[in-house]
């Protein structure tokens, strides 16, 4: 652990969507760079395990376990971490689902209502009482919500992900607006293809697209969940002290072109 001079000392920083993928290496990079971490997410022995790992690096990590479409499961998340350390300075709001490329016409409303509970509902509900909590430190804090290149543009996944990726953004720049002058920042990233294992469900599914989106990236590759999270973590620092209501594409130019 880096601790004493890490981007994060001395911060609590609640990260959701915490048991894999980039929200398990957020842990890890937020945990180097001095945070004291409480991941949120709904498999209790994923959290376990990495709290454990954590804790034997010597961070200071604690889990709650989490459904951010339930409203009430969001609002115990935040409790937990100002009841437990004190207060909330930071929040990665990373839990978002996916990635198939059914049709517009043939989706059902199932799919369509999961999606965007999950991606769109579930920053909603987070934000409202990470927002909460920051008011009442009176210290402000810093936001991070997780969108996608599909926030940007539209991409080869379902349709109802691309509309709450975008949703996820104008809701990063309407709360920076509206808390800015409350010491409160909020910003976003916008992952491009990314390793985890959603997406290695979706390359298996779908032969070739992970070439084809190679083809169209300038650096040709799929990023690792630790290039997500050191993105979220400047974001979340005081190095980005100027910065609100931005989105940061971390996608290898993918948006670019």
């Amino acid at each position: 652990m880096t601790g004493e001079n890490g981007l994060l000392r001395g911060r609590v920083a609640l990260i959701t969507g915490a048991s894999s993928g980039i929200g398990a290496a957020s842990a890890r990079v937020f945990a180097r760079e001095g945070a004291t971490v409480v991941l949120a997410a709904r498999r209790e022995d994923r959290l376990r395990e990495l709290v454990d790992e954590l804790k034997g690096k010597g961070a200071e990590a604690a889990y709650v376990v989490t459904d951010v479409t339930r409203r009430e499961d969001a609002r115990r998340a935040v409790e937990f971490a100002v009841e437990r350390y004190g207060r909330l300075d930071s929040a990665f709001n990373n839990a978002g689902w996916g990635m198939g490329r059914t049709p517009l016409h043939l989706m059902d409303d199932a799919t369509y209502d999961s999606i965007m509970d999950v991606n769109a509902r579930g920053v909603w509900n987070c934000l409202r009482d990470e927002v909460a909590a920051m008011l009442a430190s009176g210290n402000g804090g810093t936001i991070v919500n997780n969108s996608s290149v599909g926030g940007l543009l539209a991409t080869p996944v379902a349709a109802p992900y691309v509309a709450a990726k975008h949703a996820v953004i104008g809701l990063t720049k309407a709360a920076a607006a509206e808390y800015a002058t409350q010491g409160i920042r909020v910003n976003a990233v916008a992952p491009g293809t990314t390793r985890s294992e959603v997406v290695a469900d979706w390359f298996a599914q779908n032969p070739g697209i992970e070439e084809a989106l190679h083809a169209a990236t300038p650096q040709p590759r799929t990023a690792e969940p630790e290039e997500i999270a050191q993105a979220a973590a400047w974001l979340l620092s005081d190095r980005a002290s100027f910065v609100t209501g931005a989105t940061m594409p971390v996608d290898g130019g993918f948006t670019m072109v």
